[in-house]
């Protein structure tokens, strides 16, 4: 049995090697793609195409909300393609048919998959920017960014600055979610994997894995989906499973960083919850 485990998992990441990445960034008005938005005000949410950044490879995409919430939202694929160039997020139900993912992860109110907050001590301190909000995506040399710059956060009677970057490199599955705190000094960040009723979990020192079914929202019929993460468990001050997340609380810092992951069950590889977790159980940094 677990040699044929170890079999599958080496068989899935030689697979993922063809994997490629992309980046998406519209204004909603006329669609056309640009490499930064600035808002004074900090909230286009209802502005920007997909409410915000987005960046993705053949597995997933990952956009981070143009808002205060820091949280950071999953599209599901059903197989291994670039689709935001032409799905823009939002695939009709005939593209769906003929093999589109679709918006089947639901956020709510928490961070997401690996979005970030901050922790003053005793509470979650939303990425409120007074002083304006940027987002940018680029093309790496092998791979692709998104970013969001959020400046002016009230914080434990300062402001600072937090950058979240999401990174995706051809060839791995995973991608790298990092915040860093570039003005005001070390912050505590909060970041985590949500979840919803009915979840499978699992989660150890260093990975959180969930997988269930999301609650109906974009999709008329929602599938199970997974959401893992691999952490490194020195930087961590406490970990918290609460309703509806794993949370983790750094220590005081100026950088924190984790690997991401994402599959649902109409994919051909990581399609229900033991393959899943065993996936993510082998996630290194």
């Amino acid at each position: 049995m677990r040699k044929m485990i170890v079999g599958s998992l080496l068989a899935i990441m030689a697979f993922s090697m063809n994997a490629q990445t992309d980046i998406s960034l519209f204004w909603r008005s006329d669609s056309v793609q640009v490499s930064e938005i600035f808002s004074p005000e900090g909230d286009l949410y209802r502005k920007v195409g997909h409410h915000g950044p987005a960046v993705e490879n053949d597995y997933m995409a990952l956009r981070i909300y143009f808002n205060h919430s820091g949280s950071i939202d999953v599209y599901s694929k059903q197989k291994p393609q670039l689709e935001l160039a032409t799905a823009h997020w939002y695939p009709t139900l005939e593209m769906q048919a003929q093999g589109y993912g679709c918006d089947e992860y639901k956020v709510g109110s928490t961070v997401g998959l690996g979005g970030y907050n901050l922790w003053d001590g005793k509470e979650v301190i939303k990425l409120t920017a007074t002083e304006g909000r940027t987002a940018s995506v680029k093309k790496i040399k092998n791979g692709a960014v998104a970013e969001m710059l959020a400046k002016g956060i009230p914080y434990k009677n300062k402001k600072v600055d937090i950058l979240i970057r999401v990174t995706m490199l051809d060839g791995q599955r995973e991608a790298i979610v990092e915040a860093f705190s570039k003005k005001g000094g070390k912050v505590q960040f909060v970041t985590g994997v949500n979840f919803h009723d009915g979840k499978e979990l699992f989660t150890d020192e260093a990975h959180i894995a969930t997988w269930g079914r999301h609650p109906a929202d974009v999709s008329k019929n929602p599938i199970n989906i997974g959401g893992g993460m691999v952490y490194k468990p020195g930087t961590l001050e406490q970990k918290k499973v609460t309703k509806n997340a794993v949370m983790l609380i750094s220590k005081p810092c100026k950088h924190y960083k984790t690997k991401v992951v994402s599959a649902g069950e109409k994919e051909a590889e990581l399609n229900n919850a033991e393959k899943f977790t065993n996936y993510v159980k082998q996630l290194k940094f």
